[in-house]
Parts: structure tokens; sequence; C-alpha cells
């Protein structure tokens, strides 16, 4: 059986949506799908069970993170990731290429791999390729990522370049290391905000072929528009037949945005970031729970949500446990947030299976547009 197999089922007429379906070693994803951030093989404030409850089919796990702690050679030894954390479904790794670029001045580039420093005790390590593609085969996740270099946002023209030159022989150098069968590995096109060299950057990592393709390198400080632009640029070159996803983009315009041009897979720690710090996602925008106006609130966080949090909870509760600092602040809002995501995932694939996604993302603005005061767009 193939690590992956990616099935596309439907096209939206009225825009570049599709509605596919991805199976893996541990079980099938419907896509267009939104993919919870663990982190630290924890997405935090839920358990797996309450993740399976909220609707989450796949989550993602950081390769730099686990590297550092428990380390992955651990991991292993103990049944690799999926046993570890009790979670039986998919598992998605980034390749620590994001955050090894989010260093900073702790982290020296060259040909070879990235050296850097620890931000937990400031000890060196050294991540290639090799190395990468190493962990992740030991942590066992369903789809690994190759090892890229993410260029920072304004960047020269002559850098971005280079940098993605740099990211394809990575890649090449991945695919060749990669030996789990059972694992699926995706390319990552770079390129920065320069659709020319988006597009050259997707041409050379589909040659080297790959089980799925993903951009890296947005949502790090440019405007939303060149962000569209950047996924319009690549959305006709990748292979009609392959899973493709957006790395690290989370607001729910964003999310509609890149189903619209033909992406399939998004994660991002907003939804449970926010949560944390006490902002909810809703039919309508976003609101500030820590807000006075919600003080003697009756209501749930959305009318139109029913999930366990709006239909038990009323905002006014919920500002008092912020308030208070409790920890099931943090918990219920993150469930709200979470079931929020994914239920928008939901709706949106029921759209295009009826070929009115078009007619969908209308109506999703148009509630924005319409919201109270106390709402935020984004």
């Amino acid at each position: 059986m193939a690590a992956l197999t990616f099935e596309l089922i439907a096209k939206d007429p009225g825009s570049q949506a599709r509605l596919g379906s991805l199976t893996t070693t541990h079980g099938k994803i419907e896509t267009p799908i939104f993919m919870p951030v663990g982190t630290q093989a924890t997405v935090k404030a839920m358990t797996p069970e309450e993740l399976v409850e909220v609707g989450s089919q796949i989550i993602l796990a950081n390769t730099y993170h686990l590297y550092l702690r428990p380390g992955h050679d651990l991991v292993a030894r103990l049944g690799g990731l999926h046993r570890f954390m009790h979670w039986d479904r998919p598992i998605l790794t980034d390749s620590g290429g994001f955050q090894v670029f989010s260093l900073g001045e702790l982290r020296k580039i060259s040909e070879e791999g990235v050296q850097f420093r620890s931000h937990i005790d400031g000890s060196k390590h050294f991540i290639s390729p090799e190395v990468s593609v190493a962990i992740q085969e030991a942590l066992g996740s369903d789809i690994a990522m190759c090892f890229d270099e993410c260029p920072p946002y304004p960047a020269e023209y002559d850098y971005v370049k280079k940098s993605l030159e740099l990211t394809t022989r990575w890649a090449r150098r991945c695919k060749e290391a990669h030996r789990r069968p059972d694992q699926a590995l995706f390319g990552i096109v770079q390129g920065g905000m320069h659709p020319e060299l988006r597009r050259e950057s997707a041409r050379q990592i589909i040659d080297i072929g790959f089980d799925g393709y993903a951009l890296g390198g947005l949502s790090v400080g440019e405007e939303r528009e060149i962000m569209y632009d950047m996924m319009q640029a690549c959305s006709d070159i990748l292979p009609e037949s392959s899973p493709r996803y957006i790395m690290g983009i989370g607001a729910p315009e964003d999310l509609i945005e890149g189903i619209n041009a033909g992406f399939d897979m998004f994660d991002c720690v907003m939804p449970t970031r926010n949560a944390r710090n006490g902002a909810l996602f809703t039919s309508t925008g976003r609101i500030n729970i820590k807000s006075a106006i919600f003080a003697e609130d009756e209501g749930p966080i959305d009318p139109a949500c029913d999930c366990y949090v709006c239909r038990n909870y009323s905002r006014a509760y919920l500002r008092h446990l912020y308030r208070s600092q409790e920890i099931l602040a943090s918990r219920l809002n993150t469930w709200h947030n979470l079931h929020f995501y994914l239920n928008l995932m939901g709706e949106v694939r029921r759209a295009i299976a009826e070929g009115r996604f078009a007619q969908f993302r209308k109506e999703f603005y148009a509630r924005r547009a319409m919201a109270e005061p106390v709402f935020s767009k984004g």
C-alpha cells in the first residue's frame, strides 16, 4: 500500500476550490482540511478524545521542538509519535525549517544545513536535510516535510532566488534520504513574494517529484493581498492529482482564499493561541471575551454555533473564567475555536460537493460585513 493516495472528488464550477480524499497509513482525511497544531505532541488545552469530538482528522507536530525535547530517539523507543501522544489518526510533521528561521541570530545557514542554538538552554545543534528526514522518520508521522529555507520579508530579489535554489537542493537531498515506506514526503515551494520566483520554485520541486506540495514562507509579515497573489501564482502549476498545502496561514479569510485558489490543507496556531488570549471566532467575526460588554451577557459565544461550549456556557461565564485566570477558560475557549475552524471546513466541503462554493464565499464575507461593532474582522 502506498504511504499516501489522493483522490480528487469534485471541483467547484465557480472557483478553483476542490473536494478531495487523502488516505494515509493512519486513516482517511477529507479535504479541504484544517490541521490543529500540536507543537510538542499536544494541541494545547485539548485531549485527543476532545480533538476527535470537535472534528480533527489530522494534527501537526513540530520536528524542531520534539527533536530538542523529549528527543526523537526517545519517541521512537516508546513506539512512535502516535502511541506516545495517544493519537491514532494521521499526523503531519513540519521539517523544523520555519522554527530555525525564526531563531534569527541564533542560527547560521550553510549549504550543508543549519547550525543553531537551542532556545531552551543555548546548546549548539545542527540540522541538515538528512537529519530533518531522520528525525521525522523516527517520530513516525504519516506525512513528513522537506527541510527548506524560509526567506524573511522583505528580502532582496537575489537573496530570495538563491534561497529557493538552496531549498531545491535540500529537497533533492531529502528525497534521497527518505526511506520509510509508510510515510509520505511533501516538497515545499519557496520564492518569497515574487510570483515569477514562486513559479520557478514550484517547477523545480515538481521536477524532483513528491507525494504532495506545499507553499512555505507565507504569513511572515506581508500584506494579505500579496499572500493571495502568491497562492494564485502557484495554483495552476502544482499537479492537480496531488494534495496542495499552504503552511502556517490561519485567519478564516485566509483559509477561504486558499481554498478558492485550489489548495487542500492548512495549519496555524491562530485558533488555539487566540483562544488562550481571549479572542474567539464566530460566524460574523472575532470577539474579545475580556470586554466588559459581556459581563452580564447570558448568550453563547456564537448563536449560530452548536459546539459543546456554545450549548452550555454563556459569554458572561467565559469572561469570568478568563479574568479569573482559570485553566478552564483556555480549555473551553480552545474547544470553541477549533470547532469553529473544523466546522467551517465541513461547510466548505459541502458547498464544493454541491457546486456552490463561490456563493458560499460571498455569503461568508457578507456575514462579516454586517457584524456588530464588538466584532472584529480577521
